[in-house]
Order: structure tokens, then C-alpha cells, then sequence
């Protein structure tokens, strides 16, 4: 095994190791040894996948096996590694974000009990992800998605003695087994048909069963390339909170704030949109695959938006903003436009967690209170949260210079270019939820940090914790002081993150036009979407002043501007508006009424037939006929036998006679 190769090892097991050891070392580590523990896990993680990038970058790539698990016949089931430039891209940002948000808990669950127990799910979360971004084929890349769904499920329920908190992971859990179970379908129909799970292989047998139809319906034939597509599609609408499988993300929120940041922003919702660019060779032969995905995107992207404009909480607000970003990547995988959508995998990973963490650095200082409607004129008291934040929300909504400018100006671009059914629609839909983002973003930050200091006459019930009582009872009572800027601790890894928020975007020209990803990602010759855009392309300053004339621009302007009316210029019109809208709120309050109908008819439904079962099945079937009904035969019968049975004489010759005159019956009957 080579240095380098030793270097890929090293990525995943240190953040495994730092879990061991915080998780599992007790007092013999304490509170400081299990911080430390995960953070130079994930640290060690970060410096080495740099390492790797910069190799990677020279031309040196790696495709092996590491052991074989199982052998069954001829199929070999194998852990190993693809080192290539797209996993090295997902390497980097995830050990970075997953860094700043292990430094960042250090402050936040100060005074956490369970604070060695957090320390030891996040980097073994960390480890869970690097697994699933680095596997080469279908078994691993199956149980990095499957750990981060478990991980995630001990994270959002950490406060476990919150019945929401063990709701919301149990909803997220169920939600993400549905998506799962189409993907183990996907995978199960790769290895019927290709014979393998080695990415290589199936890639390299995939145009050779472009043709090969299958019939799901008898007499109704599909592409088995296009069944295996949307299979594997299905699992990232559920790892990646498309619609409909988007219900548990919002909930999810139950979970601590940086939780909010590592899986909601940079990693886990991220998994599936990696797994479509890492599949591009499959996707790139399915027209209806990539019609099903762009539409899905396209749906998710503005529908998802306008919820978030109705929230108060201040986190809610961010997740639903995660659902409608997570709708535009969706929508870039769909146009064939794969390096775009991971381009904004990136920058959005970098503002999102600024913004979460950041609204975490509020929920500090507020003492737990998350609702905005108890908070205004924050920014004199918190200018390094504020300042962070801003940078955060104007890349969020798409402004240049900022990082999210970039991405998503490419995403619209690339959707409007694509000739993919359902193109017009999506395009529409992300076009529409450009002002819907610029409107719920500045919303969130005039509501926060402007306007009348609404604090001072609140009394703050927790609804997250980040110090004292951690189950959300908080401090309940009123404001005794002012809020106040939150420790290093917490404000370095803000301003770290505001970094890259702002440049990140400045590098579109390698990423998107400069060839970076090479042949990781592979776009069919009749999808030249991408290569007109490159043809376009004249640099950053030149796509910053062609905004100008451009409409993306001055629709997240009009909805910045639309925000600073409705919550500076006149407060009082957001709550006449809310009324007089009437119908249309009550359906952004409801989420479109998906939770409501999954309660009555999966959760109802699910009820329904376990209280059939138990009625019919078990007090009916099981306990009615087969255990007391066979007890009422055997007293029926031992009734009938005690009339035989009495103790007079005459009663026994009378049986006797009849028995002979039976038996003479019988005899004479045969012969």
C-alpha cells in the first residue's frame, strides 16, 4: 500500500477513531478529551483530503479495492475507493463545514449533559458521509447512505426526552426508509442485469443495455435504464428532501443547531445529489429519468420557497430555504447540467451552514427563544453574527459578488438551454422562486436584526437549547439584559464561513468551464447546454455586469425590496396581508396539507390495519376460534361423552345394545 493510499485510509478513520474515543471514553476522557477527540478526528480528515485534492489535481487518481467483504458465486461484494476529481471536491467541503461545526459546538452545548454523546455522533456522522463520497461501488456507497440515515436519526432525536424531538427522527427515519427502498430496487436491478455493483464495470456495460426493455406492468415495456434511473432517484428525493419526500427536513430542526448545519446544509441532503452526478453516465441515457428529476427539482425550488416566506421560526425559515436550494441543484442534475449542480452543492454548503450556525449564535444570545416575532434590532448588539449572517443571506439569494450568485445564475442558465421535457416548466419554477428567495431571505434578517427591539417586552420560551436546561424550558422569563455578541468560539467559525461565502462562487471559471471535473462527470455529446454556456463565458466580472441587463438579478432585488417595505417601511402590512389572503395562507401554513394527509393516511392508515389485525386476527381468529374455540369442542364434546358416563347400570346396557346393533349394521351392510 502506498503513502497515498495510506492518506485515503486516514480520511474516514480519523473521524471514526475521534468517535470511539469520545463516545466510548467516559470520564477517562471527559468533557475536553471528547472534543478534542472528534475535532482533531475531523481535522486530520480536512488536511488529508486537501493532500489528496492537491495529488489529485497532478493527474493522480485511484480505483481499488481495499478488502472483499463477501463473496457469493461469482459476485465479488468489495470496500474500495474511487479518488477522483469529483470525490475530492465532495471530500474537502465536507470535512471542511463538518470542522467548523465540531469548533462551533464546543460553544453551543457548553453546558450539555450529554455533550461527549454529541461529539461522538458528529464525527462518526463525518465518517458515515466520507464513506459514501468515497466508495467506488454500489455496497459501500449502500452503507454510507444507510449510516448517515442512522446518524441522523440519533442527532435530530438527541433530546430524547422531547416527544417532538423523538417525532421528528422517527418521521425523518421512515420518511428516508421510503426513499431507500427504491434505491435498494435501483441497485438490486444493477445487479441482476450488469452482474456487478464496481461503478467501473456497470458504466462500462451500461450502452450495451441502452435497449433492454423490462415490463414493471405486463404488456407496458420500459427502459431498464430508465427504471434503475428514477429507482435511484427515488432514494435522493428522500435523502435530499425533494417533494414529496421533503416532510421530515423542516421537522428536523428538533435537533441542535449545529446538526442543523452538518446534515441539513452541507452533507447528508447533499448525499443525493452527489449520487446523481456520480451516476451521470446512467442518467445521461434516460430522457424520462431526467424529465422526472427536473420536474421533481423544479416543484421543490419554488413551492418550498413560498412556505418559508409564512415561518416565524427562525430556523424553520433556513430549512425550508435548504428544500428550495436543494430544488435548484435537483433542477441541474435534470438539464444534464451535473458540474452546475455540484458548483452549487459547494457555495450553498458554505452560506447555508454561515446561516445556520449564525442563527444559532442568535438562539445563544436570545436565550433559546427561536420565534422572530420576539426578537428585532439584534444588530447593535451582535454586529459579528449580523455582519456574517448578511453575507450569508445575500448569497442565499443570489447577489453578486457573492458565492450563490454564481451557482444558481448558472442553474437558471443551464435549465433554460436544456431541451429535456419538463425544461420550460422547471425553468419557470426557479425563475418564480429567485424573488420568493430574495423576499424570504431579507425578510429573515430585517425581522432579526432590524426594527424595534420587540425582545424587550417578551419573555423567551425555549424552543432549542444551547446552554442551561436543554430540553427547551430555557429561561422563561423576560429579558433581564441585553442580548450580547456570542463567544469566539462561536463568531470565528461564522467569519471562516463567511469567507468562502463570498469567494467561493469567484471560481466558476475552473469549476464549470475550466474542465475540473473531467471525466467524473459525463454529459452526453447532444446535451451541449453546458458548452454554449463556456462559449458565453467571459469571466466573473463579465457575468457580474451582464446581471445587470439579465432578469435573476432584478427578481431578487424586487424580492429583497419587497422584504424591507413589508418589515421596515411598514411593519403593520405583513399581518393585513396574511389576513386577507386567507385560503392561500392556510396552505402555506398547512405545508400543502402534506403532513396532514401522510397522518391520516399512512400513519391513520397504518393504525387502521394494526387495529384490523389485532379485531380480526387476534381477538377473533386466533383467541375467538383457534384458542377458545377449540377449548368450547372439547367441552362440547367431553359434555356429550359425560351423558355416557354416569354410573347407573341400565345407562352402560342401553350404550351396550346400541354398539351391538352398530356393529351388526356394519357387518351386514358389507357382506
Amino acid at each position: 500500500m502506498t503513502s497515498m493510499q495510506q492518506l485515503y485510509l486516514l480520511v474516514p478513520l480519523a473521524p471514526l477513531a475521534g468517535a470511539l474515543i469520545a463516545g466510548l471514553g467516559g470520564r477517562a476522557v471527559g468533557r475536553a478529551g471528547a472534543h478534542w477527540a472528534a475535532i482533531l478526528g475531523v481535522a486530520v480528515a480536512f488536511l488529508a483530503s486537501v493532500a489528496i485534492f492537491i495529488d489529485v489535481m497532478h493527474g493522480n487518481v485511484f480505483n481499488g479495492s481495499v478488502y472483499t467483504w463477501l463473496t457469493a458465486g461469482g459476485t465479488h461484494f468489495e470496500i474500495g475507493f474511487l479518488i477522483d476529481r469529483l470525490t475530492v471536491f465532495m471530500m474537502v467541503v465536507v470535512t471542511f463545514v463538518s470542522l467548523m461545526v465540531h469548533i462551533y459546538t464546543i460553544g453551543y452545548m457548553a453546558d450539555d449533559p450529554g455533550y461527549q454523546r454529541f461529539f461522538s455522533y458528529t464525527a462518526l456522522f463525518t465518517f458515515s458521509m466520507l464513506m459514501l463520497v468515497m466508495a467506488n461501488n454500489f455496497l459501500q456507497l449502500f452503507f454510507g447512505w444507510e449510516a448517515v440515515g442512522l446518524v441522523s436519526y440519533l442527532l435530530i432525536g438527541f433530546w430524547y426526552t422531547r416527544p417532538t424531538a423523538i417525532y421528528a427522527n422517527l418521521k425523518a427515519f421512515l420518511v428516508n426508509r421510503v426513499g431507500d427502498f427504491g434505491f435498494l430496487i435501483g441497485i438490486g436491478l444493477i445487479l441482476a442485469h450488469f452482474g456487478t455493483l464496481d461503478y467501473a464495470s456497470v458504466f462500462a456495460q451500461a450502452p450495451g443495455i441502452a435497449k433492454t426493455t423490462i415490463e414493471i406492468i405486463p404488456g407496458a415495456p420500459w427502459l431498464l435504464i430508465s427504471v434503475i434511473c428514477i429507482c435511484l432517484f427515488i432514494g435522493a428525493m428522500g435523502k435530499s428532501a425533494q417533494v414529496p419526500l421533503h416532510v421530515w427536513l423542516p421537522d428536523s430542526m428538533e435537533g441542535p443547531t449545529p446538526i442543523s448545519a452538518l446534515i441539513h446544509a452541507a452533507t447528508m441532503v447533499t448525499a443525493g445529489i452527489f449520487m446523481v452526478s456520480r451516476m451521470s453516465p446512467l442518467f445521461e441515457m434516460s430522457d424520462a429519468a431526467r424529465s422526472f428529476v427536473l420536474v421533481i427539482g423544479g416543484i421543490t425550488a419554488f413551492f418550498m420557497a413560498l412556505v418559508a416566506v409564512i415561518q416565524y421560526d427562525i430556523k424553520r425559515v433556513i430549512a425550508y430555504s435548504t428544500l428550495s436550494q436543494l430544488g435548484y441543484m435537483t433542477v441541474a442534475l435534470g438539464a444534464s447540467a451535473y458540474s452546475v449542480g455540484m458548483f452549487h452543492l459547494m457555495t450553498h454548503a458554505f452560506f447555508k451552514a454561515l446561516l445556520f450556525l449564525g442563527a444559532g449564535s442568535v438562539i445563544i444570545a436570545m436565550h433559546h427563544e427561536q420565534d422572530m416575532r420576539k426578537m428585532g434590532g439584534l444588530r447593535k448588539y451582535m454586529p459579528i453574527t449580523y455582519l456574517t449572517m448578511m453575507i450569508g443571506a445575500l448569497a442565499n439569494a443570489g447577489l453578486p459578488p457573492f458565492a450563490g450568485f454564481f451557482s444558481k445564475d448558472s442553474i437558471l442558465e443551464a435549465v433554460h438551454l436544456s431541451h429535456t421535457p419538463g425544461a420550460g416548466f422547471a425553468y419557470l419554477m426557479v425563475l418564480a422562486g429567485v424573488f420568493v428567495g430574495g423576499l424570504y431571505t431579507f425578510r429573515l434578517m430585517f425581522y432579526t436584526f432590524h426594527g424595534e427591539e420587540r425582545f424587550r417586552t417578551q419573555a423567551a420560551h425555549g424552543h432549542d437549547a444551547g446552554h442551561g436546561d436543554e430540553h427547551g424550558h430555557g429561561d422563561e422569563h423576560a429579558h433581564a439584559h441585553e442580548p450580547h455578541e456570542t463567544p469566539a468560539v462561536v463568531t470565528v467559525p461564522l467569519i471562516l464561513l463567511a469567507i468562502p461565502s463570498i469567494v467561493a462562487g469567484w471560481t466558476i471559471g475552473s469549476v464549470l468551464y475550466g474542465g475540473y471535473f473531467g471525466s467524473a462527470i459525463y454529459i452526453s455529446p447532444e446535451h451541449e447546454g453546458l458548452a454554449e454556456m463556456a462559449h458565453d463565458y467571459h469571466g466573473v466580472i463579465a457575468m457580474m455586469l451582464h446581471s445587470l441587463t439579465s432578469l435573476p438579478l432584478w427578481l431578487a432585488l424586487a424580492g429583497a425590496a419587497t422584504a424591507w417595505y413589508l418589515y421596515i417601511v411598514n411593519p403593520a402590512l405583513p399581518g393585513v396581508l396574511r389576513q386577507k389572503a386567507g385560503f392561500l395562507t392556510t396552505i402555506l401554513e398547512e405545508k400543502y396539507g402534506f403532513d396532514r394527509f401522510n397522518d391520516w393516511f399512512f400513519a391513520g392508515g397504518a393504525r387502521g390495519l394494526g387495529r384490523g389485525l389485532w379485531k380480526i386476527g387476534d381477538v377473533a381468529i386466533i383467541d375467538g376460534f383457534m384458542v377458545n374455540g377449540t377449548a368450547r369442542v372439547v367441552g362440547w364434546i367431553s359434555r356429550l361423552v359425560r351423558l355416557f358416563q354416569s354410573g347407573y347400570i341400565y345407562h352402560y346396557a342401553f350404550t351396550m345394545i346400541i354398539g351391538v346393533f352398530v356393529l351388526l349394521t356394519l357387518w351386514f351392510g358389507q357382506s
